[in-house]
């Protein structure tokens, strides 16, 4: 790989050595520059310097501040030209107004990477934009990396590298672990690892990505892959940037068995309700993110708990079967908060199978087994029962993962139910505990041992739903590129009328149910003669959306008098409500009759790029919210297992004896509207069409209705 997705901007790789130069220079310099370093502990400035000696690290440190000759007892260069021999990493923390001197002048010491403190870059405005290409320019002009702007730094805890102005790194030591975290947000990187300490749980790299005018979430990934000492990678975000660039990344960890673990901000939804189409009310951007960050083969969690305390449950990339979790409990209260934090994340909790009801008979337990719940008791509550009942579910093969709940011996006598567990680090499936009282010392022989351990039912539910959840990144594959076409797309409109729309979409092989336009009533009449009866009826402009809505729409015409009465008042009623809208005449359309209806959309969404979506069908598309999403195109395959995930489709796969649709039909035409995202046809904004008549088993499907919206 040579160049990355975004300007051209060289990848982490490109120098031939899979990115070890750029790893080395970012997380293991030799010497490093603190550009506007300041000698006043109580500015923001002054800390790296202060964190690198604390927690030990080893290389060259060198403040560059033209005013002082020393701080804290070093000597101070008065710019980093005047630093002798090479300087690998530069944290630059001067005000916004010098950075590109700054830079500049690191670009000409033929400094390896930058990482910038400054804020007041993109995310503010037309001219923060501006100013951050031109560092850019600066920086890839002299092959220099950049972390930032807006970044509190990087913080390597092998190397001691405390590059980072985070006031964490007050703590008088940070505990080496296998767990690289990359974050969005600066000050998360220090609630993590204050957490992580909490908890006895290590970290080997941290970086805070600012506002990734270089190096990307994706990047960072990279580099995490190939860190020897990381075995699994958090991600705390607030958006996606270069998505293309992290679907490749999210590929190499998967290959490489390491996890990566995601939570995310900016989950309302209230830019949504701009969205033209059902399509962009069910999958505004929020939606869009977290399906492409699933698609990826993330593990998404919902809460920032479960991004703490998940890797060790995720770490070696087990996976979860058919989502069969067993939970075992010496509290029933406790138990019970399990079980029901699982079902409330589509998570199952099995009764205990026959084969462990038989060996904790033995040990003196009548369990029920028909409950989802193996309560052990208080009597249970002893070292050799509980290692039989884990035991036990772990050679079950109708178990894909275990929970051992535990209650306030965890706390008093953890000698009792926790010390047991212990054995079971290495386990042949996924095993996790909930510690249900206050008991860090119980949390921390856990986390010592590898063993996933939670503090809240919520947090150890969450990781199992995200591990149960979890599918593997797509391959690239030929349907990445569909056929180009080059329609005539009007100017100065920003939709298609419907008969425009339908014959775009019948295009890429969407089939539509037979149709003709009519300018007048008689037209109207003469068309549906010719069409066959009955018809439906439809108002034709570009300028109305959802034609149901203002009496658009007339079904089930017999004949032609219905149809030439329909046709004048329809045109009446609508040009009246409507009297601004561009009304070219009707659209008349054959009837057709099928098995239930369904929602095809496309959307180009603006932070993650074209997606396709599949909803229950009709005018309550958006109430439901029932909802698969992908990035777009798909292949036939994804289209399927798609169509599986919306529940209110089931009931077309033949559900209770009901009559099966034609799924492979409607597989087709899903995957037909997703190839619009390798179409080259950029200006299509939004195409939907609802519904999409599912017909009987080998009948196929109808398009009844098409909505395409058009950039400006």
């Amino acid at each position: 790989m040579s160049v990355a997705a975004a300007g051209g901007t060289p990848a982490p790789d490109s120098g031939g050595d899979g990115g070890a130069a750029l790893a080395r220079a970012l997380f293991a310099p030799r010497t490093v520059a603190l550009i506007g370093a300041s000698g006043d502990p109580r500015k923001t400035t002054s800390r790296p310097q202060r964190f690198l000696a604390r927690h030990g690290f080893a290389g060259r440190v060198v403040p560059v501040n033209p005013t002082r000759a020393e701080i804290f007892g070093v000597p101070c260069a008065p710019d980093v030209g005047a630093i002798d021999g090479p300087v690998d990493h530069a944290f630059v923390m001067v005000g916004t107004d010098a950075v590109e001197d700054a830079l500049a002048a690191c670009a000409a010491k033929g400094v390896a990477c930058a990482t910038i403190l400054a804020s007041g870059f993109s995310e503010a405005g037309a001219e923060g934009k501006a100013r951050q290409a031109r560092v850019v320019e600066i920086a890839r002009d002299a092959g220099m990396r950049l972390v930032g702007p807006n970044s509190l730094g990087v913080i390597d805890t092998r190397a001691g590298l405390t590059l980072s102005a985070n006031a964490v790194l007050e703590l008088p030591r940070l505990t080496k672990g296998r767990i690289g975290v990359i974050s969005q947000s600066g000050s998360m990187i220090g609630a993590l690892a204050s957490r992580g300490e909490a908890r006895g749980l290590g970290f080997s790299t941290l970086v805070s990505t600012g506002n990734e005018a270089d190096l990307t979430v994706g990047d960072f990934i990279r580099l995490m892959v190939a860190d020897e000492g990381t075995d699994a990678i958090l991600l705390f975000l607030e958006t996606v940037r270069e998505p293309q660039r992290l679907m490749a990344a999210c590929r190499l960890a998967h290959e490489a068995g390491k996890p990566v673990v995601a939570y995310r901000l900016g989950r309302s939804g209230a830019g949504e309700a701009l969205a033209v189409s059902h399509t962009g009310a069910i999958a505004g951007s929020g939606a869009a993110v977290d399906a492409f960050l699933r698609h990826a083969g993330i593990y998404l969690v919902d809460s920032f708990e479960a991004l703490v305390e998940a890797p060790q449950l995720l770490a070696g990339a087990r996976g979860a079967g058919e989502g069969r979790i067993a939970v075992v409990t010496t509290t029933g209260g406790g138990g019970a908060m399990m079980v029901d934090a699982l079902g409330t994340r589509g998570a199952t909790a099995v009764p205990p199978p026959p084969g462990t009801v038989e060996t904790l008979a033995e040990h003196g337990l009548a369990l029920d087994d028909h409950a989802p719940l193996i309560d052990l008791t208080l009597a249970g509550a002893r070292p050799d029962t509980v290692g039989a009942a884990v035991g036990a579910l772990m050679a079950e093969e109708t178990v894909d993962a275990v929970v051992m709940v535990v209650g306030s011996s965890a706390q008093f006598r953890p000698d009792l139910a926790v010390d047991p567990l212990l054995a079971f680090a290495d386990a042949p499936k996924p095993f996790a505990v909930f510690v249900v009282p206050d008991a860090p010392d119980a949390l921390r022989r856990l986390a010592d041992a590898g063993i996933a351990a939670f503090r809240t039912p919520e947090a150890c539910a969450d990781a199992l739903a995200a591990l149960v959840r979890r599918t593997p990144p797509p391959p690239e594959t030929d349907a990445q590129h569909g056929t180009a076409l080059t329609p005539h797309l009007p100017q100065g409109r920003t939709r298609l009328d419907e008969a425009e729309g339908a014959a775009l979409l019948a295009r890429l092989g969407l089939p539509f149910a037979e149709m003709a336009t009519a300018a007048t009533a008689e037209d109207a009449a003469a068309a549906a003669d010719r069409i066959g009866y009955p018809v439906a009826l439809k108002i034709l402009s570009p300028d109305i959306a959802h034609k149901t809505d203002t009496g658009g729409v007339v079904l089930g015409l017999g004949d032609g008098a219905a149809v030439a009465s329909a046709a004048t008042e329809m045109l009446e009623r609508v040009a009246k409500a409507h009297p601004e809208a561009a009304i070219s005449g009707v659209l008349v359309q054959r009837m057709e009759r099928g098995l239930g209806e369904v929602l095809a959309g496309y959307r180009r969404d603006p932070v993650v790029g074209p997606i396709v979506t599949v909803a229950m069908g009709g005018v309550l598309a958006e109430l439901y919210r029932d909802a698969a999403i992908r990035p777009a195109p798909v292949t036939v395959e994804t289209a399927r297992a798609m169509i599986a995930e919306v529940r209110g489709l089931k009931a077309l796969s033949g559900w209770r004896g009901l009559p099966r649709g034609d799924l492979d039909a409607l597989a087709d035409a899903v995957a037909a509207l997703s190839q619009l995202g390798a179409s080259g046809l950029e200006r299509v904004a939004e195409a939907e069409v609802n519904p999409l008549l599912v017909k009987a088993e080998g009948a196929g499907v109808a398009a009844l209705d098409a909505l395409v919206v058009l950039t400006p």
